[in-house]
């Protein structure tokens, strides 16, 4: 990784501070890139400061098992990652790995902390985000305790397509792997691997190399609302 200029315009910390807050930001922050692959900050690593997504695609993962890795979401453009160290946690709960070459801007917790004191709608804005996180939170490890595994990964896949968008061919854009699908539905490689093919016979999907078109996301609902 290595540092970089950003506009002061576009991340979230600029957009939700008073204007003349600004040239202290461009004092206290570093814009740092990171290369597809590259960890912005490994679980159980010391809290250095809170993330914001300046371009590119990120994964927000933990350890599950031994064997398996968990996504709990993904960033892009716009959202934070490392929003734990605004409790008193020591270190993160969770691995942020860039998913495409990904621009961050970086603060530390003591100018986050200055920033909020400083700037009140920055602090309601960030305490929005934070509690519309954990609810979302909740819900994902409800999903996984209750929902049939048809059902989360019917879910990972269209939750993956609205996030990520389509291309011009309508096929599901980023580089996400099949393995990436099953850690983000909480499964095994095997079982995504084998219901991909059933929906592929049904028509449900398609696929051309390692892209992933959604045609029916009516049924792909209907396989959620049957797997609760």
């Amino acid at each position: 990784m290595h540092a970089l200029n950003c506009n002061l315009d576009d991340c979230f910390l600029c957009r939700h501070c008073l204007p003349e807050w600004k040239e202290v930001i461009a004092l206290k922050k570093t814009t740092l890139s990171f290369k597809k692959g590259k960890k912005l900050f490994v679980e159980g690593e010391k809290i250095k400061g809170i993330f914001f997504i300046y371009s590119g695609t990120v994964k927000i993962h933990t350890q599950w098992t031994d064997e398996k890795e968990l996504i709990l979401r993904f960033a892009k453009k716009g959202d934070i990652v490392g929003l734990r160290g605004l409790v008193a946690e020591e270190v993160y709960p969770v691995s942020v790995t860039a998913l495409e070459d990904t621009v961050a801007c970086h603060i530390s917790n003591e100018f986050l902390e200055a920033s909020m004191r400083t700037n009140p709608s920055l602090t309601y804005t960030l305490m929005q985000l934070y509690a519309m996180e954990l609810q979302k939170a909740e819900r994902r490890m409800r999903d996984l305790a209750h929902m049939e595994v048809k059902g989360r990964i019917a879910k990972a896949l269209l939750e993956i397509g609205a996030f990520f968008g389509a291309d011009k061919d309508h096929f599901i854009k980023g580089s996400l792997t099949r393995q990436d699908i099953a850690s983000y539905a909480g499964t095994t490689y095997e079982t995504v691997f084998k219901f991909l093919k059933v929906l592929l016979k049904a028509k449900v999907i398609s696929v051309s190399g390692k892209r992933l078109r959604i045609h029916k996301e009516e049924k792909l609902s209907d396989l959620i609302k049957n797997a609760k």
